[in-house]
This record gives structure tokens, sequence and C-alpha cells, in this order.
């Protein structure tokens, strides 16, 4: 979350005028993330998180928007999209798609304890049974071939040591087949600041704007790399087995996935390494904008390229 879209105060209120949400009190922007401008909002009857998307176009938000609300409805703690007096839950604002979330109770952690690992295990997990009923499609934006396109964009602009460890690994990702294990609906962003949580009891999952169609075990991975790592990119194995354990309580990986989690670990590393490095690398303007260091994935990579991985 990052604010590249400034909203000024009337223009927030114009924007509430179509919702029955009372006046507004207040709002502030959210600095965190790189992808969208996010605000907070309070009103008299609630506090909300209004979202303009930067690049998502308004084809692209009905499967977002739907899935959070799916998940809402059926007791998942997912933030409900809120629609405005003619229905909508997806409007517009300063010329961008823009819509209001019921704020969640909680707070994200930074160090979470073995008890908050296996609580995001078995979101995970449960995440992954409700979406097998919910029929929205959408295409993994950050898959394997944005990872070929943008590991190739990067290699000329890079120092030799990157380039050579995204060459290399570039000829390794090429022999995995992500469609050959079980799909499904994906939050694809699973990180530690985007669970909240009261104490040690889950309270909410959010932003689900990377959510997609994809193999169900790199969403593992993905949550695996960051709940669990150490600063030196190596898995703490206590963490590790608390997550793993939580999440196959409520899917267990069957043998083909068992097989490729070493490299779909891999694959999930490379995909925040390729993202951070390009964003270090061509930086994007606007207020409050977050770029977040590519190192740490440098290193969770690099340590999952010459150390054993714990198995499923």
């Amino acid at each position: 979350m990052s604010v590249f879209t400034k909203v000024s105060h009337a223009e927030l209120e114009a924007f509430l005028a179509q919702y029955d949400l009372g006046t507004l009190i207040g709002y502030t922007g959210i600095g965190e993330g790189i992808e969208n401008t996010n605000y907070f909002v309070d009103t008299r009857r609630g506090r909300w998180v209004l979202t303009l998307f930067e690049r998502l176009n308004y084809d692209d938000l009905p499967f977002f928007l739907g899935l959070m609300e799916h998940l809402a409805r059926h007791g998942y703690a997912s933030a409900l999209p809120v629609a405005d007096n003619s229905g909508a839950t997806l409007s517009s604002l300063n010329g961008k798609p823009a819509a209001l979330v019921a704020r969640l109770t909680g707070q994200s952690v930074l160090f979470p304890s073995l008890a908050q690992c296996a609580a995001v295990g078995h979101a995970l997990g449960e995440l992954h049974k409700l979406t097998a009923s919910y029929s929205g499609i959408c295409e993994n934006s950050r898959g394997a071939e944005w990872r070929r396109a943008t590991g190739e964009t990067l290699l000329p602009k890079i120092p030799e040591d990157a380039r050579s460890l995204i060459a290399d690994e570039l000829a390794a990702q090429a022999q995995l087949d992500l469609a050959s294990l079980p799909q499904g609906v994906i939050h694809a962003d699973l990180f530690k600041d985007n669970v909240l949580f009261v104490d040690e009891r889950l309270t909410g999952v959010i932003d689900f704007y990377y959510a997609c169609n994809d193999a169900l075990l790199y969403d593992l991975a993905v949550t695996l790399n960051d709940w669990c790592t150490e600063a030196d990119g190596s898995l703490n194995k206590a963490h590790s087995a608390a997550l793993l354990s939580a999440y196959r309580a409520c899917r267990p990986p069957n043998e083909a996935e068992k097989a490729a989690w070493p490299l779909v670990l891999r694959a999930a590393a490379f995909r925040f390494y390729l993202s951070r490095l390009y964003d270090w690398t061509f930086p994007r303007e606007g207020d409050l904008v977050h770029i977040k260091d590519p190192e740490p994935y440098r290193r969770i990579l690099v340590n999952h390229r010459t150390q054993a991985v714990p198995g499923l």
C-alpha cells in the first residue's frame, strides 16, 4: 500500500456521498506497500480502507472484490467490500478505479510466534478450500512468463553477480511446470503485513489484489518464505514446521507437490526478488512510495539453491 494519487478532503466527501456511511471524520494515507493508493477513512458509521487502483483496470477488479465478498460471506476473516447506494462495490475517484472495504481489527506482526505461524498455515489451508467454490478466473500476472520477461529486462541493468544469479535461476525455473500441480484461487501475497492479529488470534487477511488462479503449492511457498525465514535467508525450522503442519491438516499435499516443493520455494523467492529488484532499478513516482529492498529475497533464493529445505 502506498500513496500515488492524492485525494483532497472535498474530493473524498464527494466520493463518500455515494455511500450510506455517515459524514467524514478523517482520513490518512497508508505508506506501506508498492502497488495501489490506500487511505484509512473514518466516518460516523465506521472505519474503512479506500483503495485507488493504479495498475488494475475496471475489468480486472470484479474478480478481486467478488473473491473478498465470497470469503467474507463464508465466515473467512476477509474484509467485506462496501456497496454504494446503487449496489456497486466498484467506483472511481480522481480518474482511478476505487473501492471501499470494511477495516478489520488487529495489527500485523513483524516477529511471529509459533502460534501465529500455525494460524497462518491454517488460514491459508482454509482459503484454498473455500476458493474451490469461487467461479472467478484470473491469470497470475506475476507468473512464469512475467518472471522470464522481467529477468531478461533486468539483465542488462544490474551488476554481474545479480546477472549470474538471475540467468542461472531462469534456466532452472524453465524446468518447473506449475500447471501440472493442483490448481485453485490463491492469495499470492500472504505476507506478514497482510495478516492481522489481536494477540495470537488471527483477525484478518487483507490485500487480495494479487489473487489469481495458480498452483496451490506456490501460494504455500510464498507464505512460508515470508513468515518463516531468518535474516540470513535460512528457514526457521520450528516456524516452518508449525505453519506446514497446520496447512497439511486442512489440505494434505500430494506426491507430485512433495517432489516439486524445493523448486517451487525457489520460484516463490525468485518472483519477489525480481519484482523488488525491478522497482529498485525502475522506481515509480508518488507520495509516500515504499520501495522494498530486494536483498532479503536474494538471500532467501540463494539459501534455497544451496541448502536442503524442510519436506512436506
